[in-house]
């Protein structure tokens, strides 16, 4: 049963953390131009485990007592989604041929880090993750149930940081291409639009059962 609710974790995290937003752009960012990409997904897997061990021991408590946050946080989802989601996919069909990703000046590895605590913890996508999504769920589970839940999806989280922040550095040369670009973007725009998708049916069923 402890296994079964680990992998749950891991997949419910990987899920939820893959969807391209500010985290995952900022790191992309940095390993193409290989400036400080592993401590920043470092910093990201720390912030991620801390959100999400609030998120499912408090999250889905909170969210059970007082339905207005249930709403609001929802409703904030879904606007930031579909938004991102449109811009996403007008990213891709106005790209233009000559755009490429820019290869910054050196940056210090103080801007590095007070950029990735702002892109998380500004960003309200990041608590419908660790909140909304993967502590309701995480929630359900009593005692060391939700150890194993809080392991696996912090071992999605090491996974998917680690494996961006490595492979964009190897393939640098190759994302910077404009057609790999248009492919990414329509494909963030996809993913948004499916995770707001599935936070109004959330939305709605539990508006059907209240």
């Amino acid at each position: 049963m402890g296994l079964l609710i680990f992998i749950k974790g891991f997949v419910l995290a990987l899920g939820t953390i893959m969807p391209i937003g500010s985290q995952n752009a900022l790191l992309l960012k940095q390993a193409i131009n290989k400036q400080h990409h592993l401590i920043s997904a470092c910093l990201f897997i720390c912030y991620d485990a801390l959100l999400i061990t609030l998120g499912v021991l408090t999250g889905s408590l909170l969210l059970a007592t007082d339905p207005l946050i249930f709403n609001l946080l929802t409703w904030a989802g879904i606007i930031f989604l579909c938004t991102y989601g449109f811009s996403a996919f007008k990213n891709a069909i106005c790209h233009k041929n000559n755009k490429k990703i820019s290869y910054l000046t050196q940056v210090s590895l103080r801007r590095v880090v007070v950029l990735g605590f702002l892109v998380t913890f500004l960003n309200p996508h990041v608590y419908i993750d660790t909140v909304m999504i993967i502590g309701s769920v995480g929630g359900q589970y009593k005692n060391t149930q939700q150890y194993y839940f809080i392991a696996g999806a912090i071992l999605a989280s090491m996974t998917w940081f680690l494996t961006l922040a490595l492979a964009a550095a190897k393939l640098s040369t190759q994302l910077n291409k404009p057609s790999i670009q248009r492919i990414v973007d329509a494909l963030i725009g996809l993913m948004m639009w499916i995770i707001a998708a599935l936070l109004f049916n959330t939305w709605w069923q539990s508006l059907q059962q209240s």
